[in-house]
């Protein structure tokens, strides 16, 4: 990864309990149902010796993934950001076009990006139009639909 994957620690937590689930829970779980299934002899037709395999393979993957994910990742606590007045990582902002249609985001990690709950990734193009601006300032942003101006009408952090 050429870029640091910054994450809030609140985003780090969910990457964590998922990978602890996986492999303290799940995993251990499923090689017992492949251990069984296997004893019961022909493996070719054997529905729960195959599905296991595969579900496997699929926790496997993602396990590598969520550690990869989690050795690269730069845990930033948006509370302490030296620069309050302007936009940066974890902040709330508040921008309305220019038919003065009012959104509320929160710029996080690419990895706990949720558009539909007002969380949009660091590297996403709205949060890369918006970083370092303040109140007051218009950034444009181009998008698959085209350009838009967006003025940043208020910026908070978390206490």
């Amino acid at each position: 990864m050429d870029q640091p994957n910054f994450i809030t620690p609140a985003g780090y937590a969910v990457l964590r309990a998922e990978y602890d689930q996986l492999l303290g829970e799940e995993r251990p779980r499923i090689v017992d149902v492949v251990a069984w299934a296997a004893g019961n002899g022909d493996r070719s037709e054997n529905g729960d010796y195959i599905y296991g395999r595969k579900r496997l393979r699929e926790i496997d993957r993602r396990l590598g993934w969520l550690a990869k994910r989690m050795q690269a990742a730069r845990i930033v606590d948006p509370a302490r950001a030296p620069d309050k007045s302007r936009v940066w990582f974890g902040c709330t902002v508040t921008i309305a076009d220019e038919d003065d249609h009012r959104r509320v985001l929160t710029l996080v990690g690419d990895d706990e990006a949720d558009a539909g709950a007002g969380r949009i990734g660091w590297n996403a193009p709205v949060a890369r139009a918006l970083r370092g601006a303040a109140v007051g300032d218009t950034r444009r942003v181009t998008l698959p639909g085209g350009a838009c101006d967006y003025e940043v009408i208020a910026i908070s952090y978390p206490d």
